[in-house]
């Protein structure tokens, strides 16, 4: 994708970063606690496994963290916005 179309997505989407390398979009989600952190991290995969379209997931004692790239294509595609904002309606 292109830079422009890139902060485009960006700006839709609630949170999300461009990793400093810009092949990857990423959240860093805070909570009180490792239980949440884990249901969190629970979420992305599922919805990583029902899209076809998986995250990478970090995450420990009050943080998750989700980063979305296409690694078939080597940077950002349609899928890893689509992706983000779907997983962001899972939170609303």
């Amino acid at each position: 994708m292109e830079s422009q179309d890139i902060a485009e997505r960006l700006a839709g989407l609630d949170g999300w970063t461009l990793t400093p390398e810009g092949k990857a979009i990423t959240r860093h989600f805070a909570f009180k606690g490792f239980a949440k952190a884990v249901e969190m991290a629970n979420l992305a995969a599922w919805l990583g496994n029902k899209r076809g379209h998986h995250p990478d997931v970090a995450f420990g004692w009050g943080y998750c963290q989700v980063t979305f790239t296409t690694h078939d294509a080597g940077g950002l595609t349609d899928a890893d916005f689509t992706a983000a904002a779907h997983l962001d309606a899972l939170l609303r």
